[in-house]
């Protein structure tokens, strides 16, 4: 399965969140074949993001993936990284599927630079948006993806075909503790385990002071659909955003009616089984 990955990687980066860099270790360990990284802005700035993801395209030895600069701001459409998403698609159309983690910047300049870009795809899933106000431990959390650049992200569900969105919400079920991280890591001797510990292990301090003992593994979530569908119950619906709710990423609003599809994870355990299995599965020499 071929595979466009844009996202705004800032795993191992202090005080910023991991999952995008985890996604990207669960494609490799289920044998995704990505053909390209593009790094948008979200979790931190661009300049970070790219920084990071080359690092750690270094770290895994992965240099056969490209990996492309995209635009540094909303509305910042014209970028290495939209020209090389339409051509990708165009050059393989019906094989490539999009998996979009971050701000949608990137995805949506490159439906304006190729207008047949979502028709020339085999399909896209986003992380991103919520239905209803989310909650963490009490507290409302603010969504983080869509609402970066909200026209991009409502231009681009109005536009996607065969689109899926993993939603805050849904995603409430993949809660990664860091009882369970100790447990299937900890004493595991493989470079893999060591790497993911010694990378996330700031992002486990950060939550606890929220009173978490672990975080949602958010971007995951969007990779396993791609790859390991039955973990999933598919939940097509009509959302109907606008330009207003964009602006904090919510998916209803007063728009025009949208069918998409919500999937939800069946099995929370089976889940977690089935990520920490495709972790250590990556080959790290």
């Amino acid at each position: 399965m071929k595979i466009l990955f844009d996202c705004d990687n800032t795993f191992g980066v202090s005080g910023c969140d991991v999952d995008d860099g985890l996604a990207l270790l669960y494609l490799l360990g289920m044998d995704a074949e990505i053909v390209g990284i593009t790094a948008t802005y979200g979790n931190s700035d661009l300049d970070t993001v790219f920084s990071n993801t080359r690092l750690m395209i270094d770290e895994l030895g992965l240099d056969h993936i490209p990996l492309l600069r995209g635009g540094a701001c909303e509305g910042d459409y014209e970028s290495e990284a939209s020209d090389f998403l339409a051509e990708m698609a165009d050059r393989c159309r019906g094989e490539i599927f999009l998996l979009a983690t971050g701000s949608l910047t990137n995805v949506y300049g490159a439906f304006l630079k190729d207008r047949s870009f979502f028709e020339n795809l085999a399909g896209v899933c986003l992380m991103g948006g919520i239905t209803q106000t989310l909650y963490i431990n009490g507290k409302i959390m603010n969504e983080l993806n869509f609402s970066c650049d909200s026209s991009a992200a409502l231009g681009v569900i109005r536009e996607a075909k065969n689109l899926s969105i993993v939603t805050g919400n849904n995603c409430l079920r993949a809660f990664f503790s860091h009882e369970g991280h100790r447990q299937r890591l900890g004493g595991s001797k493989t470079g893999t385990a060591r790497y993911i510990d010694e990378k996330t292990s700031y992002w486990y301090d950060c939550m606890k002071k929220y009173d978490i003992e672990g975080f949602y593994n958010w971007d995951v979530v969007s990779a396993a659909y791609i790859m390991k569908r039955e973990l999933f119950e598919d939940s097509f619906c009509v959302i109907n955003p606008d330009e207003d709710s964009m602006k904090s990423g919510r998916l209803l609003g007063n728009g025009a009616p949208v069918m998409v599809n919500l999937p939800i994870i069946r099995d929370s355990q089976v889940f977690e089984d089935e990520v920490y299995r495709a972790y250590l599965n990556v080959d790290m020499n």
